[in-house]
């Protein structure tokens, strides 16, 4: 679980507790001063783990107050198997609704909070937990997700009163590019604005540095820029309440076919992404990635370089 809580530069982190004995993460700038804009983050399934702490410590460095409530407070499961990612936590819509609707009014009691720049984030498995708290408490002024929440019903999409940012990879072994069109048309059904962007060869799990099969350190700086971006426009008024933004960055493959998609790290896949490949290659060779980061894609794909050592 929470491996490391304290050690984070420019950045005040503690565990706390709010609502109904719900723990949660939280994260302060150290030296900016407020009143902040503030984030509240939805954790993976994997539980409160280090990546969603290492997420709101970097929101309180760029100069936000973020929390993360963690929705296994009151489960009974073994949680050290769900910080492994044996076992999965089950929780309901309305449960999500209630711990992220804790995480805001602790936000909303805090006196260096701007309660007009509160946003709400998800990822993986809570990419659509952001959606679900707007469509029950209009002070969300933003929507951040990623690699998720494709599945949100339309009732929910029908209730969004703030902006929605989305992230996504070409080569998302769970989240489909026709999954991924598929929500954009039913905020566009409903005349909600989104931002979305498609990365090309992108895995799912590509901006989480804590898993190494699958991060892609270029990429998830640029989304990380373009969610701060979003944010800033998000909170200094750039999104009209009269007006209807559209936005759609895309690139992938014609021949694009999600079931060639793979799960990075749990064994050989007949057919990598060559578009990935031939990019680590250039990268390599131009300096600007390390033969380590090549080295573990080709070991990915044993049985297809093994077929194919010209290519290596």
């Amino acid at each position: 679980m929470v491996t490391n809580i304290s050690d984070f530069i420019h950045a005040k982190t503690s565990m706390v507790t709010m609502g109904k004995d719900t723990g949660a993460f939280l994260a302060v700038p150290e030296y900016l001063e407020g009143p902040y804009g503030a984030v509240i983050l939805g954790h993976e399934r994997y539980g409160l783990v280090q990546h969603t702490l290492d997420l709101a410590a970097k929101f309180a460095t760029y100069g936000y107050v973020a929390i993360a409530p963690d929705m296994a407070s009151h489960w009974d499961g073994d949680k050290e198997a769900l910080y492994r990612g044996d076992v999965r936590l089950d929780i309901t819509d309305d449960q999500v609704k209630e711990y992220m609707s804790q995480a805001l009014d602790y936000l909303l009691a805090m006196h260096d909070v701007d309660s007009s720049r509160i946003a709400a984030m998800g990822v993986c498995a809570s990419g659509g937990y952001p959606l679900l708290l707007n469509s029950v408490r209009k002070q969300i002024c933003a929507n951040v997700v990623v690699y998720g929440g494709t599945d949100t019903p339309p009732e929910v999409i029908e209730k969004l009163s703030a902006p929605v940012i989305g992230i996504w990879g070409e080569d998302d072994f769970v989240v489909s590019v026709d999954q991924v069109c598929g929500l954009r048309a039913l905020l566009e059904q409903k005349r909600k604005t989104y931002e979305f962007t498609l990365f090309r060869a992108m895995p799912h799990g590509w901006m989480n540095d804590t898993m190494k099969g699958r991060y892609r350190q270029k990429e998830a700086e640029e989304a990380w820029d373009q969610v701060m971006d979003f944010l800033e426009r998000a909170h200094g008024g750039y999104f009209k309440d009269d007006e209807v933004q559209l936005g759609f960055d895309s690139d992938f493959a014609l021949d694009y076919d999600f079931k060639k998609s793979v799960r990075y790290g749990e064994g050989a896949f007949p057919e990598p992404s060559m578009t990935r490949f031939a990019e680590l290659k250039e990268h390599v060779a131009a300096g600007q990635a390390p033969r380590s980061e090549f080295d573990g894609f080709l070991a990915l794909y044993p049985e297809f370089f093994r077929e194919h050592p010209e290519l290596a």
